[in-house]
C-alpha cells in the first residue's frame, strides 16, 4: 500500500485521525470545504488540495470521514468528486456514519469503475481518536480490506469484520448508536428519580459505574449526565437524531418495528426544536430534568 493516503473529512473526528496518520509516517493529501481547517496539518507536512478528485493516487487509498449521506454523496459523486479519479485497485474506505443503502449504493458505482468501496465506521468520541482507541467496523472486498487492515489497526484498538456486503457495517453502527442513546435515556431518567427523591445524582452514577453497568457507556456517559456536563459537544445531539432517523429508516426497509427507537426519535426532535441539537447528545437528560422541574440553564456542569 502506498504511503500517501487521501483524505476528506477534517471535522471533529477527521483532524485527530489525520494527525494520528501523519504521526505514523504515512503522506496526506487532504481536501476539506472549510480549507482553512487544513493548515494544522499543512504545518505538519500534508498538501492541501482544492477538489475531492485532487486527493486520490492511481490505485491509492482514500479515506473519508463526513457528518451525513449527503455530503459523502457530494464528495463521491459531485463534479470533481472522487468517482472521477478513483481507478482499478483504488480504495475507498468511507469512515462515515450513512444508511446501509447509501453504502450499497456507493460500492455498487466504485465497482463498475474497478475501485473497491470499503464501509469502515467506527465507535469512539474525538478524544478516543486523538487516543487511537477507536473500534473499527469494516465491510466490503477481502482484498481490499486486506490492504487497509494494517492502516486501520494503526489508528484503532481493533477491527471486526462484518463480510463482503458493505452496508452491513452501517448496519453495525447504527445498532451500537441505537444502543447508546438508549442507554443515555435510560441513565437521565433513572438519575433525575433519584435527584428528586433526594438521592445524589453523581452518588447513584458512580454505584452502577461500578458494579451492574460496569462498561465504558454507563462509566463515561453516566458521569457526564450525572454532572450535567453536556459542552462542549463531542457528538452533537442533532447527530443523534440523524442516526436514530437511520435506524429507523433501515427497520422499515426490513420491515421491523423499532418501538424504542421511535420514542427516542421524537425526544431527539424535541431537543433539536428547543434549541439543544447543539450540544453533547447526553444533553437528552436536560430535556428530562427540565419535564421534571429540574431547570438547569444552559446544561453546563
Amino acid at each position: 500500500m502506498s504511503d500517501t493516503i487521501g483524505f476528506v473529512g477534517l471535522g471533529s473526528m477527521g483532524l485527530p485521525l489525520a494527525i494520528n496518520l501523519l504521526e505514523s509516517g504515512y503522506e496526506l493529501r487532504v481536501y476539506n470545504r472549510t480549507a482553512a481547517k487544513a493548515q494544522s496539518l499543512v504545518e505538519k507536512g500534508a498538501i492541501a488540495v482544492d477538489a475531492p478528485a485532487d486527493v486520490v493516487e492511481p490505485g491509492g487509498v482514500v479515506i473519508s470521514i463526513l457528518s451525513n449521506d449527503q455530503a459523502l454523496e457530494e464528495v463521491v459523486l459531485g463534479e470533481q468528486g472522487l468517482l472521477s479519479r478513483l481507478a482499478a485497485d483504488s480504495i475507498h474506505l468511507s469512515m462515515s456514519t450513512v444508511a446501509p443503502t447509501t453504502a450499497q449504493k456507493l460500492a455498487a458505482q466504485h465497482t463498475q469503475q474497478g475501485a473497491h468501496y470499503l464501509a469502515a465506521p467506527v465507535f469512539g468520541r474525538p478524544d478516543a481518536v486523538a487516543a487511537r482507541k477507536l473500534w473499527i467496523t469494516l465491510a466490503g472486498n477481502d482484498v481490499a480490506k486486506a490492504r487497509v487492515r494494517p492502516l486501520l489497526e494503526t489508528v484503532g484498538q481493533g477491527v471486526f469484520d462484518f463480510g463482503n456486503e458493505a452496508g452491513a457495517a452501517n448496519v453495525v453502527k447504527l445498532a451500537g448508536n441505537f444502543l447508546i442513546i438508549s442507554a443515555i435515556e435510560a441513565m437521565a431518567e433513572a438519575f433525575t428519580l433519584a435527584e428528586k427523591n433526594g438521592v445524589d445524582r453523581t452518588q447513584i452514577a458512580n454505584l452502577f459505574g461500578q458494579t451492574l453497568f460496569a462498561c465504558p457507556i454507563y462509566q463515561n456517559y453516566g458521569r457526564m449526565i450525572a454532572q450535567q456536563q453536556y459542552e462542549p459537544a463531542g457528538f452533537k445531539l442533532a447527530l443523534g437524531l440523524k442516526d436514530v432517523t437511520l435506524a429507523l429508516q433501515t427497520a422499515n426497509a426490513s420491515q421491523m418495528p423499532l418501538p424504542l427507537a421511535s420514542l427516542l426519535h421524537d425526544r431527539l426532535i424535541a431537543a433539536v426544536a428547543n434549541g439543544k441539537g447543539d450540544i453533547d447528545w447526553t444533553g437528552l437528560a436536560l430535556t428530562i430534568s427540565e419535564e421534571a422541574g429540574l431547570k438547569r440553564g444552559s446544561g453546563e456542569g
